[in-house]
């Protein structure tokens, strides 16, 4: 699939008809509103809740958005474009090391800020076609990355793709909240993790973030 094609087919996922001047408004009020809940509390806010923090009807949510699915997709749409650019620089990066470690770097910190999308980022969340589209292009674009970083020798042999996954849950792990703690902390955790990635171990390591005090009882009680 290229960049060009996943464009294309998102863009075709997300296509609506123009809306009235008011009809517009409550539907940007409605993803503004959606962003900020899902960020704070995931993906379990209730329709309800929602529609009643952006000031419409819950009838008026539902014809914008029938399902909850549908909300879900049409609010995270520009962070998956985001990725969907970023992966495609990645590819045509000259550096190798530099592009695998900056795609782990942006979406380990879009994922550590924001608890919808973490759950979004979750292969077992039931999405719809265009999210399993675009995690499915995740995918194949990371392991272009995996195989230039090798080719490069930058990026130990023994990586393997399905270790993203793994970086995704540690990460999602030690930032279950959205505190700046917990961000602070996910900076330094992707940063030991991409100085043991690689393959060079001669290689003066990049200085790390600064420590960050963590309850561990507390991140054991609010663990995702």
């Amino acid at each position: 699939m290229t960049d060009q094609h996943s464009r294309i087919a998102v863009d075709d996922q997300l296509e609506a008809p123009a809306l009235r001047t008011d009809a517009q408004q409550n539907r940007d009020r409605i993803l503004e509103v959606a962003r900020v809940l899902f960020a704070q509390r995931g993906l379990d806010v209730p329709m309800a809740a929602i529609a009643r923090r952006a000031g419409v009807g819950v009838a008026t949510l539902y014809r914008r958005f029938p399902t909850k699915e549908d909300l879900v997709t049409a609010t995270f749409a520009e962070r998956f474009e985001h990725c969907l650019i970023m992966f495609g620089e990645a590819k045509v990066d000259p550096d190798p090391w530099r592009a695998f470690c900056t795609v782990i770097e942006e979406v380990c910190a879009m994922q550590a800020g924001d608890r919808g999308f973490r759950a979004v980022l979750s292969a077992t969340l039931a999405g719809t076609d265009y999210l399993d589209q675009a995690r499915s292009h995740f995918v194949e674009s990371f392991e272009v990355l995996v195989r230039r970083a090798k080719e490069a020798g930058r990026l130990r042999k023994d990586f393997a793709v399905e270790d993203l996954s793994l970086i995704l849950q540690a990460n999602g792990g030690i930032a279950a909240g959205t505190t700046d703690a917990g961000v602070a902390a996910s900076r330094r955790l992707v940063a030991y993790l991409i100085d043991a990635f690689r393959a060079d171990r001669s290689e003066t390591p990049a200085r790390l973030p600064p420590p960050v005090r963590l309850d561990l009882i507390e991140a054991v009680l609010n663990g995702s």
